[in-house]
């Protein structure tokens, strides 16, 4: 599995890029409001993906932070009938801050304007967010980490992370609460929550 990639970006086309790493030219579909994230031709970038394989083809899907990534493998994972191309287009309709905001509130409306996604969609979406995976309270808790302290967040983002993992969020919440209070950095929490999982 491909889950970055590091290396010169030599082109850069709305919603594509293609960056030489060590003299191998990856092509990477990314989503259209990120498109300025990723540095200018011939710099050093750093980009997020998700390898996608199917019986015939292999995508990489980039992103440039790993909340982005984290949401679109929710996305694809999580709700019946949304694929990849689905996936990409809520990604370049909105962006994530928003578009959790808009699950969270069940704004039907603002989500079904994004190209590509009708109103059925739109409410399978969030119903199927809402209600088979938990993960709105978790947003809601994100939403207000301006006030959350440090160890907090790191603890919030861990649960996040495990729930785009796929794992229920009741069971990711047990797991993170009982990793070593001395853990306080986000990815050392995930890595010993997983292992409790095992």
């Amino acid at each position: 599995m491909i889950t970055f990639l590091q290396g010169k970006l030599t082109e850069s086309w709305p919603g594509r890029l293609v960056i030489d790493v060590n003299g191998v030219g990856y092509e990477v579909l990314v989503p259209l409001l990120a498109d300025g994230s990723f540095g200018q031709i011939g710099e050093t970038v750093f980009v997020r993906t998700h390898h996608h394989i199917r019986e015939q083809e292999q995508t990489l899907y980039g992103f440039p932070d790993d909340d982005g990534r984290d949401l679109f493998r929710l996305l694809i994972g999580r709700v019946s009938g949304v694929g990849p191309k689905v996936g990409m287009s809520v990604m370049s309709g909105m962006s994530a801050a928003d578009f959790k905001a808009a699950v969270v509130a069940g704004d039907i409306t603002a989500i079904s304007k994004i190209k590509g996604l009708g109103k059925k969609t739109a409410e399978r979406i969030v119903l199927e967010l809402k209600d088979k995976v938990g993960v709105t309270s978790a947003w809601e808790t994100q939403a207000r980490g301006g006030t959350l302290p440090p160890e907090k967040s790191a603890r919030n983002d861990a649960v996040l992370a495990m729930i785009s993992l796929g794992y229920k969020q009741a069971d990711a919440h047990k797991a993170v609460e009982k990793v070593d209070s001395e853990i306080t950095n986000a990815d050392e929490i995930l890595r010993a929550a997983l292992r409790l999982m095992q």
